[in-house]
């Protein structure tokens, strides 16, 4: 994991309000390219709601998201296009088709067949357990080999950048230690820059250079994993300990 000093993509003072509800307050983060970042915290934190924030799936009230040093105003089925996949909760395959039509689903844009399938073909390799099985039925798959497939999808639009929502979420223990083994050789082997949600505190620190810890919809630390471990942090959010206000001073900056 790589990380260049440029900011590719920067959240500012990003506001979702959901009714009466602030699912985020005032949030801003950033991450370089090549690096790979966490959002962690709580149940209810906002974990999820930054991601959606991006994608246009949440009702932003205030703020901006900022990718490539532009403001990022792309409809939600377009951002693709602008090198960005999101793979959300839940796996969310299409059981009816094969794993490779669930593939090829990542790329539906892309009219080029001979690159749809150089695309394909890097996929199944970096994803063995699917190269074999791409005749068969996602419905025939185990929960871990879903979600292995979830991300496959995500890859086949060759982001720059990759948001992966609680990605390990239900599955085995076993198996979670798979899913974050392939996040960091998405993140080594392709370079590729990676915002991820996970509520695995102790796996995701595992392999991200930076990370993220919001509590009620604020932001109450950033820093290094080495750093979240050395801090009570983490203790304080999870047993509702932290006023946000008096941590606003502590969140460093890129």
């Amino acid at each position: 994991m790589n990380a260049s000093s440029d900011v590719s993509l920067e959240l500012t003072d990003i506001a979702v309000h959901y009714g009466a509800v602030r699912a985020l307050d005032g949030v801003s983060l950033g991450v370089s390219q090549g690096e790979a970042v966490a959002v962690m915290g709580p149940n209810g934190a906002g974990k999820s709601t930054v991601l959606k924030a991006i994608m246009g799936l949440a009702p932003v009230v205030a703020g901006e998201v900022h990718w490539r040093g532009r403001r990022l105003e792309a409809e939600t089925h377009e951002i693709v296009k602008e090198g960005i996949c999101f793979v959300p909760q839940g796996r969310r395959v299409f059981t009816h088709l094969s794993i490779e039509e669930n593939l090829e689903m990542g790329c539906l844009y892309l009219a080029d067949e001979v690159e749809k399938r150089r695309r394909l073909e890097s996929v199944v390799e970096l994803f063995p357990i699917l190269h074999g099985k791409r005749r068969d039925m996602a419905s025939q798959m185990s929960g871990g080999q879903q979600q292995m497939l979830a991300i496959g999808r995500g890859l086949m639009g060759n982001p720059d950048l990759l948001l992966l929502d609680e990605p390990t979420l239900g599955l085995a223990p076993i198996v979670v230690g798979e899913v974050f083994e392939k996040v960091r050789e998405i993140s080594d082997r392709l370079e590729t820059t990676i915002l991820i949600v996970e509520h695995n505190i102790k796996g995701v620190l595992e392999i991200v250079d930076r990370g993220y810890v919001l509590d009620k919809g604020r932001i109450v630390h950033e820093g290094t994993p080495d750093s979240i471990r050395e801090t009570n942090i983490l203790t304080d959010v999870f047993l509702g300990r932290v006023n946000p206000e008096q941590y606003e001073g502590e969140i460093g900056q890129l």
